[in-house]
């Protein structure tokens, strides 16, 4: 690393955000003049949760190269992703015991990886209708804006 450097700031991918995060962290460290190494020592600074369990439990004969370290990356958080459907999200119901937050929460982490593009407004909506009746009753008074 150069005399100077400062390591660039990234989110932490922890595998729930976008899996493309890894094209803007090689963006940003090249343009930084790392390489190889670097970036690989880099990269698993930004990750957390289950992407750097992942990392850790890679094999090292696996990876021989920055290169290889990327595609592994891409192939195990890109490609299996799941997609959700208008039906997965319109059947998810709040359990009888399930606190509310904890129900926004799970829709809302399944929402985001839905194939469609839905409004805020749509969000909230489609949520609250598989709430706890007098939950639903609640929210709909209180007009929510920023649940998604």
């Amino acid at each position: 690393m150069s005399v100077g450097y400062q390591i660039p700031k990234f989110q932490q991918f922890d595998r729930k955000g976008n899996p493309k995060h890894i094209a803007h962290f090689v963006e940003t460290c090249e343009n930084a003049g790392l390489r190889g190494d670097q970036l690989e020592k880099q990269l698993v600074r930004n990750l957390k949760e289950n992407a750097f369990e992942w990392y850790t439990d890679l094999e090292l004969e696996v990876i021989d190269s920055w290169k290889q370290l990327e595609v592994e990356f891409l192939n195990h958080f890109y490609n299996t992703r799941c997609v959700i459907s208008m039906m997965e999200l319109t059947n998810t119901k709040q359990p009888k015991e399930e606190p509310g937050i904890n129900c926004i929460n799970r829709w809302r982490a399944l929402s985001l990886d839905c194939k469609y593009k839905l409004t805020k407004l749509y969000v909230v909506e489609m949520c609250t209708q598989g709430m706890h009746w007098e939950l639903y009753y609640i929210l709909q008074g209180i007009k929510l804006r920023m649940f998604a």
